[in-house]
């Protein structure tokens, strides 16, 4: 299972040993495999809001249905996801971080999750993106390291961590004060 940092409640840590994305790139095509597999089930819908096609791949192999890059262009479309992934920081049109994530609660199915991709590195972004996903009533649910060493049995070495991944959740519980 891994770690577990405090939060409300505490919150599991999990090591994923897949390559780091290339420069400019979200996420390398082993990240997008584990989300999609591990975060959807078939039918599901995903929205994509990553640089690359990593995800988008992952998706069409999955069988999982998305709006694929269009997302960005059009709109995200009207109907509910079960996961959208995006990376971090936001792009200067995404609004503020607050906008952002009230725009995700609205596009999630409860019980879907927003997948947040960070660079390995800068302690405050986590806990921006916790605070403000906390704020649009969001949960937050899991997170996820991405090392390109897994650790191994028995032999004492650090990891080579990239990328950090925040799993944030709709709540099943729906209540009217959420859905206004």
């Amino acid at each position: 299972m891994g770690d577990v940092v405090p939060g409300d409640p505490p919150v599991p840590i999990t090591v994923w040993p897949v390559p780091a994305p290339r420069r400019g790139e979200t996420m390398s095509n082993g990240m997008g495999v584990r989300l999609v597999h591990n975060l959807t089930h078939p039918t599901d819908l995903v929205i994509d809001l990553t640089a690359g096609p990593q995800l988008a791949r992952a998706i069409i192999a999955a069988s999982r249905r998305s709006h694929l890059q269009a997302a960005r262009q059009v709109g995200w479309g009207k109907e509910a996801a079960a996961l959208i992934v995006t990376g971090w920081p936001l792009d200067a049109d995404a609004g503020t971080p607050a906008e952002f994530f009230a725009r995700c609660h609205a596009k999630l199915l409860p019980g879907g999750c927003v997948a947040v991709l960070l660079a390995h590195g800068d302690p405050v972004w986590p806990v921006d993106v916790v605070i403000a996903a906390k704020q649009a009533g969001l949960a937050y649910l899991q997170h996820i390291v991405a090392a390109d060493r897994p650790p191994r049995r028995g032999r004492q070495s650090s990891l080579d961590i990239h990328t950090d991944v925040l799993v944030v959740t709709r709540s099943m519980t729906v209540t009217a004060a959420a859905d206004d």
